[in-house]
């Protein structure tokens, strides 16, 4: 389904994730997933967490130059179970199990602090991280991407943008079209399937203070032989 601006309209609600499937749909926005009540507690964990901004980052300030300050940190135990205890849905578990001679199932959420200025360029997601002894790095199979600031409006910018290759094109970032304008709503979960290019728009100065507060990562699969993405 599309709006009337052209991108698609990927809103789910919670009650029918359980017949979802990221085969048919491959992104799914769900509006209201988190409580006030939840988000609270995780803007809690959040002031309390150990964070560094992009300038001590040296590896991802190298792969997102001019893209701001922002800040990432991680889950504590308690927080990263809970979070991971909403996430057990039917759609991850039956892509995640589509794959072929797995091996293991992994995955890996920080916080996020985008303020005024920040963004996140166009990527693919498929840098695949850190290899596992003498194995392969995992594959990222989803993203993730939930919102848990309080507020946020229209005019203070942060949407997340999901592109396609153009038909006639081939896959390169001047011959993308966006799909998906998801603004970043308090309390919304976002999931998509991996690779899909997709950026972050740069917090505008108009939101002041306010910080787009997020966590995000990825559920990956390990193979006894390199698969492909």
């Amino acid at each position: 389904m599309k709006s009337q601006a052209g991108l698609l309209q990927s809103t789910v609600a919670s009650a029918d994730l359980s017949s979802c499937s990221f085969h048919t749909s491959p992104v799914l926005v769900v509006e209201n997933f988190w409580s006030r009540e939840e988000r609270q507690y995780f803007r809690d964990a959040m002031a309390t967490a150990s964070w560094k901004s992009m300038q001590e980052l040296s590896i991802v300030r190298e792969d997102f130059p001019a893209a701001g300050n922002w800040a990432k940190a991680e889950i504590a135990q308690a927080q990263g179970q809970r979070f991971l205890s909403r996430l057990q849905l039917p759609c991850i578990h039956e892509y995640i199990e589509s794959f072929p001679k797995l091996i293991g199932r992994h995955m890996g959420f920080s916080y996020y602090s985008y303020a005024a200025g920040d963004c996140l360029p166009t990527h693919d997601d498929t840098d695949q991280g850190h290899p596992i002894g003498e194995r392969p790095a995992p594959l990222r199979r989803i993203a993730v991407v939930t919102y848990f600031h309080e507020e946020w409006r229209p005019d203070w910018g942060g949407e997340l943008i999901l592109y396609a290759p153009r038909t006639t094109h081939s896959a390169s970032l001047t011959d993308l079209v966006p799909t998906h304008c998801i603004e970043p709503r308090p309390g919304s979960l976002v999931m998509f399937t991996v690779p899909r290019f997709h950026r972050v728009c740069r917090v505008d100065p108009m939101a002041g203070q306010h910080r787009r507060l997020s966590i995000a990562g990825w559920f990956m699969t390990e193979h006894a032989e390199r698969q492909q993405v």
